[in-house]
C-alpha cells in the first residue's frame, strides 16, 4: 500500500466525524468541499468527490475515443476544428 495514513476520528452524537488534518491534506479537501464514501464489505473508502467523479467519467468513457476514430492528438484537433467550422457556418 502506497501512502498509507492511519489515524482515528471520534463519532459524535449526530454521526459526524472530523477528518484529521493529514487525511484532509492527502485528499486535497478543504472546508466546504465534498467527500465520497464508498463501502466495501467492512471497510469505508473516503475520496475527494471531484476526483471520484472524474474517475467514474474516465471509466464510463473508456474506449470511446477509439470508437470515434480518434487515435492521435492530431485526430482530436481536426475534429475540434471541423466542429468549430460547422458551428460558424
Amino acid at each position: 500500500m502506497e501512502n498509507v495514513f492511519v489515524d482515528n476520528a471520534k463519532v459524535m452524537a449526530k454521526g459526524q466525524i472530523t477528518l484529521p488534518k493529514d487525511i484532509r491534506m492527502a485528499l486535497g479537501v478543504e472546508t466546504g468541499d465534498r467527500v465520497t464514501l464508498i463501502r466495501q464489505d467492512d471497510q469505508v473508502i473516503i475520496m475527494n468527490s471531484a476526483i471520484y467523479a472524474m474517475k467514474m467519467l474516465q471509466e464510463a468513457m473508456a474506449g470511446e475515443a477509439e470508437k470515434a476514430g480518434l487515435k492521435s492528438d492530431d485526430n482530436v484537433v481536426k475534429m475540434v476544428m471541423d466542429m468549430r467550422s460547422e458551428k460558424n457556418q
